[in-house]
């Protein structure tokens, strides 16, 4: 489902625009894995911040630049020394994480480059995936619509891990959200929510 922001039209997908309430105006934004640009796009005209885009698949580079989203066709599981430490003030990975196959090197790469680091993940201790789970099979749906043997996905962690492993590498959680499609989760959210949404930055000496 959708969720609309602003006054211009451009409606963002759930996490994102939980994401865009916790980007500050003016701000420099990268997007890894940012799709076809529509958060990008929304930060640059709402809220005037500064935006670029990381994005491997030529489809969403094309969109991207169709919209005006300045983005660099890369694969970031092959690193991020191409941006120097600090220069963004926010780093955002919605939604791409368990797609990628060195998950703690990115991580501790965005936590260098980024003040703080926006991700949002899809929670796989939700009760849906628990019962396809008990009943002998892996989960298949809306969210995760592909069978086991053809998905893009890498890593599936529930939002209690995820935490787990920020806490590892050193970082501090700033804030949470967690959403059934687009509505807020507040009671057992690791089971009842479908998507987890952190803010976090690394942890100071």
């Amino acid at each position: 489902m959708k969720h609309v922001l602003g006054h211009g039209g451009e409606s963002l997908r759930s996490d994102l625009a939980q994401i865009a309430r916790w980007v500050a105006p003016h701000a420099r934004v990268l997007d890894l894995g940012c799709g076809d640009g529509t958060l990008l796009h929304w930060l640059a005209v709402q809220q005037s911040c500064e935006t670029l885009g990381v994005e491997i698949a030529d489809e969403n580079v094309l969109a991207c630049i169709k919209r005006g989203v300045n983005v660099i066709q890369a694969d970031i599981d092959r690193g991020l020394a191409m941006f120097a430490r600090g220069r963004f003030d926010v780093v955002v990975l919605s939604q791409a994480l368990q797609a990628t196959r060195e998950t703690e090197r990115v991580l501790r790469e965005i936590g260098e480059i980024g003040r703080e680091c926006l991700v949002s993940i899809p929670n796989f201790g939700h009760w849906s995936h628990v019962t396809s789970l008990l009943s002998g099979h892996m989960p298949v749906n809306k969210r995760l619509p592909y069978a086991w043997y053809d998905t893009p996905n890498f890593h599936f962690a529930t939002a209690q891990d995820f935490e787990e492993l920020l806490t590892r590498l050193g970082f501090d959680i700033l804030d949470r959200a967690f959403l059934d499609d687009d509505r807020p989760i507040k009671f057992m959210p690791n089971l009842r929510s479908t998507l987890a949404v952190y803010r976090f930055q690394k942890r100071s000496l």
